[in-house]
């Protein structure tokens, strides 16, 4: 009963990424409309929904427990990516893609795909958690990551410094939960009609992060996927590895259910779009990312419910 319930809180999200690919396939959207809905997403609605999410949803009381939850997320990715180092040195891939390799197997889309995903899931309460693993995943991928990616090409003068690593941790989606936070701290109380504003521009994110992603999958092409050596290890990694890391993790803690069973299934989605961004930034290889990309959301539709059935049974 589980895996079907889990099953139809992700249809609706199949097939609003099939229709973003199907309006890429009859032209009427392209990489523009891609890149508008990115912005539209990043900048304006999600910022919006991280604010109303936050003030209606979370007490004062509860946010001491959400230092721990952060501390959980940060860990379970570390661990993560130290494994994926080291299954690249034991495996003997390539050295030259050893940090693009690691970023794949351990950072997940966490905002295009995690938000919806656990809003169908759970409701507007997993939307704080969702946040949570969020800033440990973008906080470690924009330092850590990142600076492994340049190490692959030696290229330590690349278009991006560390001011921009902090610009991209420091987003509109985060000054959003710090706003909604900081007026709990206060005590603000925050007029109605600010309220629903917030709430119905927030409503736009999940439609448009769905469409992005069926432009995207529309727009990668999948003539070159192979499943070689270097595509298995990078699925088994973040399909299989980095859930159970993150699992065994959160036995450590003795955090919220909902955020526990937020943080497995942010663990398991399909691999971040920036990795993709920052390969073709640094002239490194930007087929394995993007093919993966595609990979991990099409097997998402799998994954995912068999990992609701999963954390059911355990938390």
């Amino acid at each position: 009963m589980v895996l079907l319930n889990g099953i139809e809180s992700i249809l609706p999200i199949v097939f609003i990424i099939a229709l973003g690919y199907i309006l890429s396939y009859k032209k009427w959207l392209d990489e523009s409309a891609s890149e508008l809905f990115s912005r539209i997403v990043v900048k304006i609605s999600l910022p919006c929904l991280m604010f109303y999410t936050v003030i209606e949803n979370l007490e004062r009381s509860q946010l001491s427990h959400m230092i721990f939850g952060l501390i959980a997320a940060f860990l379970s990715i570390l661990i993560t990516y130290l494994i994926a180092n080291i299954f690249v040195i034991l495996l003997k891939f390539d050295r030259k893609k050893a940090g693009l390799f690691s970023a794949i197997f351990a950072f997940s889309n966490t905002i295009f795909v995690g938000l919806p995903v656990n809003q169908a899931l759970f409701g507007n309460k997993a939307v704080p958690y969702v946040l949570l693993y969020y800033v440990a995943n973008t906080t470690l991928f924009w330092t850590m990551g990142l600076y492994n990616i340049r190490k692959d090409v030696e290229n330590p003068n690349g278009d991006f410094s560390m001011y921009q690593a902090l610009k991209k941790i420091f987003s509109a989606p985060l000054l959003g939960y710090i706003v909604g936070i900081i007026f709990i701290l206060l005590g603000i109380k925050t007029p109605q009609f600010l309220v629903d504003t917030a709430k119905y521009i927030g409503q736009l994110t999940t439609p448009l992060s769905m469409i992005f992603i069926g432009i995207s999958i529309y727009m990668t092409d999948l003539k070159d996927f192979k499943l070689d050596k270097n595509v298995l290890f990078l699925l088994i990694g973040r399909i299989i590895i980095a859930p159970i890391i993150t699992i065994l993790v959160l036995h450590l803690f003795k955090l919220n259910i909902l955020m526990e069973k937020v943080f497995v299934i942010q663990s398991a989605l399909p691999v971040m779009t920036q990795i993709a961004i920052v390969a073709h930034a640094y002239k490194s290889d930007q087929k394995y990312p993007s093919i993966m990309i595609a990979a991990t959301n099409l097997l998402s539709l799998i994954v995912v419910p068999i990992y609701m059935y999963i954390i059911s049974n355990i938390f």
